[in-house]
């Protein structure tokens, strides 16, 4: 069984990750699960752990001076959902997430960093080109979240590196889209979710951009499909439509989603630019619940 610490400040948990190699723990939610023993017996890990819930350094969700969004490691999906500043689609995933409990515990590091395919948050993160900041004793760098997940519970996540947080690039977006399918609504894990988002203006898309969770060994976003898209007049969709649907559709690995999964996910998309290119008004693209 391995030692447990409790760091009180950032730089005593990077020496304790560079020096004893300690996995950071926040809210567990994730491995807690993974390495329970039974009723009533606390969970032992095989490696050392650090509960870092007490590093302030980590807390907090501000706006930087270039108008991105920064979210600390150590925010909850609780505090993301209630944030004002956080980005929408964020806020939709944050707010969807297990039971309330689970969303007053779990961290955004964690969910990011255990690199589920179902974790909630990666999947709205990813459209928006967010990065994660990674900190160590020898300074910190950043990439982007997309890169940063390199599969199923995989990431680039160096030895002696903990996440600092995540920073969200401003946007300007005039249409945006929701959705998330589970078996039982909010509790259930994930099962199917899609983030969208355009910018319109004078009959031009001039951004736009997807993104599936839940769907395969980690969140798909489709660069090429989303060419497809971008540059062209809102009258043009039906024509284009097909296309984009198509590489969207080579996007995914062939055994990464079912054809009802598959379908679900095109209907969407489908959804989302019909509404737009049938002059819906600006904002929230909802669809009817099924």
């Amino acid at each position: 069984m391995g030692m447990t610490y409790i760091p009180t400040t950032l730089s005593e948990a990077l020496h304790l990750r560079a020096e004893k190699g300690a996995r950071p723990l926040a809210g567990g939610s994730d491995l807690m699960v993974q390495s329970k023993r039974g009723i009533g017996l606390a969970p032992e890990f095989p490696y050392d752990v650090m509960i870092i819930t007490g590093l302030s350094e980590l807390r907090g969700i501000r706006t930087l001076d270039d108008g991105s969004v920064e979210i600390g490691a150590l925010a909850t999906p609780a505090e993301i959902a209630a944030s004002d500043i956080v980005p929408w689609h964020v806020r939709q995933a944050a707010a969807g997430m297990g039971a309330i409990a689970l969303r007053n515990t779990a961290t955004i590091g964690g969910n990011i960093g255990n690199a589920s395919p179902k974790g909630d948050l990666p999947q709205p993160l990813i459209m928006l080109d967010a990065e994660v900041v990674l900190a160590s004793i020898h300074g910190s760098r950043r990439m982007k979240l997309d890169d940063f997940i390199l599969g199923s519970k995989k990431t680039a996540l160096g030895d002696d590196e903990i996440i600092r947080s995540v920073i969200i690039p401003p946007h300007g977006f005039t249409y945006l889209f929701y959705r998330k399918i589970g078996m039982r609504k909010a509790n259930a894990i994930s099962k199917l979710s899609l983030s969208a988002a355009a910018t319109v203006k004078d009959g031009v898309i001039l951004d736009f951009r997807a993104a599936s969770g839940a769907a395969g060994p980690k969140v798909i976003r489709s660069h090429e499909a989303e060419d497809i898209i971008r540059g062209h007049m809102t009258e043009e969709l039906p024509s284009i439509m097909d296309s984009f649907l198509e590489a969207w559709d080579g996007a995914i690995s062939p055994h990464a989603m079912p054809l009802y999964r598959r379908n679900t996910t095109r209907r969407m998309l489908s959804y989302f630019l019909s509404a737009i290119h049938e002059g819906a008004a600006e904002g929230i693209i909802s669809e009817e619940a099924e």
